[in-house]
């Protein structure tokens, strides 16, 4: 018998349900869990909903990071909600300024051979540490905090074989940028990437998290990193040693694929508009004209990240033309830039300091101008996404943005001669006084959730019905987003409470008509092409739909967080058995899929009427899920289970 990769090792010491197959359903007890603001929210009256009185993981920790614009009650009112279910239900409550959920979890909590899930699609950040990190909707994290199993299909298992050593001014952005380039955004679905080889040694944890946090892009499971030397000495540095166990595949474990990267042959790239897999080296796109510089996001907002960037700053001005905004990702990063003067050489050059937080990556504030060409050290460039519309967001590596916003155009960061020797830290500046313990088991009982008036009940779904006969909706193409079906930004996000009003803004990247049809006509189905809602793990995208009526979404193929958190909605994912089927369908057009109910329960071909004529669909839903569907959804069928 053949030996197990590394993230093998730890779905068999977490598996609860199922078999270790290729392709076939398991569940997973999950150790830890994590919320942010955007999504938190509907999580915990979800995990209300449920009746537990007390979370049963062995961590779970409530973070606000995204909604820190407080222009309104509304997101103060969601804050003081979530603080309230942390003390009364058992969480750890990280304060809006403590910083970005994955960077604060990878310093403070994250620890090796455990499993987490998060109700955020970049919790994946957490396999820099040798964590079994899965991104999911809020309902799936209100289930794990009850004590359920997180349920997937057993994925495919990839290797990365990482040789030779970054040269100067090659980041581990860079290293993500060129899988991304090979792989592309679809190369990741229904399989875990793990990263292995002797180059493995010469990266540091935060940079193997910035790898690991960009797996999202590819649409991966998870990715993950051994446990080794590298990972004992970060845990050291935080004060966190106890917690250290060496994780590493068997020799002779086997892979699904193997990827070979020279580390010594990569360049400074970037990922062009509008995708993070449309890579090329900075040298191809050349010397385009620069409007804004943004440093930051949970991708590249470390300690020693920011220490580069400061470096290359220092003594020097930011480009009049350019607007350069910098946000530490945790209220450790931020102390020990300005307790060794690197914070001043940034302010100095003119950078403009945001807080520690997601900020401009999900949209909150700092909008590039009309068509202005932004670089950002982030991990996604959907159109849009930005706030602007029309702007072009290219994503690039700290030492990149930071030389581009000195020039004025995009530079590679090569030309700045010898770089700066910049070791982690022995000893990381260590205070958690931003972190509120819950209440204990005595005391919750006397504890008050408190609810404003924008925060509005989880919608209400019903079992599936045994005809689903309506129109087709909406009609979009491949790789539409969780940021087309549901936008983020500073306009919308303080409303991710409020699914009535969020309803309003539903796929009005792709059609502005769209939320008041569906409300018309009562709903309907959607059709999509290749990779359907690809991106965020943001329920909010299911649940919306869900308000608005939509019955099911028939596309080519489906991300794999999107698709589960259309099963936790109630609304049917059914793929085409012919993609060229996808042709047949037009707006308007009348859709009648008969007998589905039993069709779905007994495994029967699922036949969709079109006009008249008959197109076969495909089910992919396990037992688990049928069960689900059947029920309304997962909040219904873990009622009744």
């Amino acid at each position: 018998m053949s030996g197990l990769t590394i993230a093998q090792k730890i779905i068999k010491a977490h598996l609860v349900e199922g078999e270790m197959i290729k392709g076939t359903p398991i569940g997973l007890r999950i150790d830890q869990t994590l919320t942010q603001d955007a999504t938190g929210t509907m999580a915990y009256l979800e995990f209300e909903a449920m009746g537990i009185p007390r979370v049963k993981t062995e961590l779970s920790v409530a973070y606000i990071d995204h909604n820190t614009l407080q222009n309104g009650f509304m997101n103060a009112d969601d804050h003081l909600y979530i603080r309230t279910c942390a003390k009364k239900y058992g969480l750890q409550f990280s304060r809006p300024g403590n910083g970005i959920c994955h960077q604060v979890h990878l310093e403070r909590f994250g620890a090796p051979g455990k499993t987490l899930i998060g109700s955020d699609s970049h919790t994946p950040t957490g396999g820099g540490l040798g964590m079994l990190a899965f991104g999911a909707g809020g309902l799936d994290v209100a289930v794990a905090m009850g004590g359920g199993a997180y349920h997937i299909t057993m994925p495919e298992m990839v290797r990365v074989n990482l040789t030779g050593k970054l040269n100067d001014w090659v980041s581990a952005k860079d290293v993500i940028l060129e899988v991304l380039r090979r792989l592309s955004v679809k190369g990741g679905v229904g399989r875990i990437i793990e990263y292995g080889g002797e180059g493995v040694k010469t990266l540091t944890v935060p940079e193997r998290g910035t790898i690991t946090n960009m797996g999202a892009e590819l649409g991966a499971s998870t990715s993950v990193f051994p446990s080794d030397e590298n990972t004992y000495e970060f845990l050291k540095a935080q004060g966190r040693e106890d917690c250290y166990v060496e994780l590493k595949a068997d020799e002779d474990a086997v892979y699904d694929l193997v990827v070979d990267i020279d580390l010594s042959t990569l360049v400074p790239a970037a990922a062009c508009p509008h995708s993070p897999d449309n890579v090329k080296s900075i040298e191809e796109i050349g010397a385009i004209k620069v409007d804004q510089v943004c440093i930051g996001s949970c991708t590249n907002s470390s300690f020693v990240d920011l220490m580069k960037v400061a470096h290359i700053l220092k003594g020097k001005t930011v480009h009049d033309d350019v607007s350069l905004s910098i946000a530490p990702g945790s209220k450790q990063v931020y102390n020990m830039l300005a307790e060794c003067g690197a914070l001043s050489w940034m302010i100095d050059a003119g950078a403009r300091i945001l807080e520690s937080a997601c900020g401009p990556c999900i949209g909150m504030g700092q909008s590039p101008q009309s068509a202005g060409v932004s670089l950002r050290t982030f991990n996604r460039n959907f159109l849009g996404r930005s706030g602007t519309k029309d702007a072009d967001v290219y994503l690039v590596s700290p030492e990149t943005a930071a030389v581009s916003a000195l020039t004025g155009v995009l530079t590679d960061p090569r030309t700045l001669g010898a770089m700066p020797e910049i070791k982690m830290p022995v000893r990381f500046n260590i205070n958690d006084n931003m972190v509120i313990k819950p209440a204990t088991v005595e005391e919750a009982a006397s504890v008050e959730v408190k609810r404003g008036p924008n925060i509005k009940p989880f919608p209400e779904s019903r079992p599936l019905l045994d005809n689903i006969d309506c129109e087709c909706i909406l009609k979009v193409g491949d790789n539409i987003t969780t940021d087309h079906i549901m936008p983020a930004g500073a306009k919308i996000l303080p409303y991710r409470s409020n699914i009535p009003y969020l309803s309003n803004f539903c796929f009005e990247v792709c059609d502005e008509e769209f939320p008041a049809r569906a409300k018309e006509k009562n709903g309907g189905i959607i059709i999509g092409g290749e990779n359907y809602g690809q991106g965020s793990s943001r329920e909010h995208a299911a649940l919306v739909p869900l308000y608005l009526g939509v019955k099911a979404v028939v596309a080519k193929s489906f991300a794999r967080i999107h698709a589960a958190n259309l099963v936790n909605a109630g609304i049917l994912p059914l793929t085409f058995a012919n993609a060229e089927d996808y042709d047949l369908i037009s707006l308007g057009d009348k859709l009648v899929i008969s007998d589905v109910r039993s069709s779905i329960k007994e495994g029967k071909d699922i036949l969709l009427n079109v006009n008249g004529k008959e197109i076969k669909l495909v089910s992919s839903l396990s037992g688990r899920d049928i069960d689900i569907i059947l029920a309304g959804g997962l909040l219904e069928y873990t009622k009744q289970n």
